[in-house]
């Protein structure tokens, strides 16, 4: 049986949220999870819900906040939730780790934790992206924002592999993000990083722009973490931005309130296609150890699809199938 150990005092909705998502994903799933954090506080919250025999909790007595020094919060909190939820990974007592609490202190806890895999030299950060023709994985959005060319060329080895064994995705096509699709466009890094991917074993169909993240070009989306951070942040905020501009126009006036009901299933499921929370945590590719990123105003919801997609990636021995590409690369 998959075992997942759950940061459960990372993030804003902790552990609440935290604890009602692993009840959920353990019964469906048919997991242990094991549910690192205050003891107290943690099996308070679990004594609201039917006993789960698969739910166990182990005590760590720190918690690292969001806005405090990853390395420095990491060093010196050795018994921080997400340091001990690591332990349990390096320890073979846990096959996964999911947090929803700070992203560098996650990254910075398994790095010195599980090490990377051999072969690349620094660890991503992927995020799906919804769209009409299916989710869309970006790497990296934000770990490394001054990159190499083989830097580039190794996210997409390791996208590749992911979207092919978690996101089932076929021959996976990738695609490099620049400001044009010539191979004669973009900037020092894009124009060595070109001949890398065109050359290489990778479904490669060349660069892409911004705007066709979402058109169903590509299935996989390379760039550096600088790039990559602006574009999800902007993401994020435009599609909050669009919804909250729909409301008020349809409560403008009774004709379009009345438009709204009869628009609402499709519009519920324009909100379910395009629903982070649908799509679970974003994987630190490039550890060696599966490590997922569930936001840090992450509900029930998503952990419970966090949780989810960390268990197809154990399914899938996705550490391993990086290995092997990480080597070609």
């Amino acid at each position: 049986m998959i075992t997942i150990a759950l940061d459960a005092m990372g993030g804003d909705n902790a552990p609440r949220e935290l604890v009602k998502g692993a009840l959920s994903a353990a019964k469906e799933f048919g997991l242990r999870i094991i549910l690192v954090g205050d003891e107290k506080k943690v099996k308070a919250e679990l004594g609201k819900y039917p006993r789960n025999d698969n739910v166990t909790v182990v005590h760590a007595s720190q918690v690292i906040g969001m806005n405090e020094s990853p390395v420095a919060a990491v060093k010196q909190k050795k018994d921080a939730s997400v340091n001990v939820a690591v332990s349990l990974v390096k320890a073979g007592r846990a096959d996964a780790i999911v947090s929803a609490g700070n992203t560098g202190a996650l990254m910075t806890a398994a790095l010195f934790g599980l090490g990377r895999i051999r072969g690349i030299e620094r660890p991503a950060i992927a995020t799906i992206f919804p769209s009409a023709y299916g989710p869309v994985l970006l790497l990296d959005m934000g770990a490394n924002v001054d990159c190499k060319p083989k830097h580039l060329e190794q996210f997409a080895f390791m996208g590749s592999v992911y979207a092919e064994h978690v996101m089932h995705k076929k021959l996976p096509r990738i695609g490099l993000l620049n400001i044009g699709e010539e191979a004669e466009k973009g900037n020092e890094l894009t124009l060595a990083t070109y001949p890398l991917l065109k050359n290489s074993a990778l479904n490669f169909v060349g660069n892409v722009e911004s705007k066709d993240i979402l058109d169903g070009k590509v299935d996989v989306v390379v760039c550096d973490g600088f790039v990559g951070n602006l574009i999800l942040k902007f993401a994020e905020n435009i599609g909050k931005s669009i919804v909250d501009m729909l409301k008020k126009e349809l409560r403008r006036n009774p004709v379009t309130q009345l438009g709204a009901i009869m628009l609402s299933p499709g519009l519920f499921n324009l909100k379910k296609l395009v629903d982070y929370d649908e799509y679970g945590g974003a994987p630190l590719l490039g550890l060696a150890g599966i490590c997922f990123k569930a936001h840090g105003r992450a509900n029930a919801k998503a952990i419970h699809n966090a949780i989810r997609v960390a268990r197809e990636a154990v399914a899938e021995n996705v550490v391993n199938c990086i290995r092997v590409a990480g080597g070609n690369a």
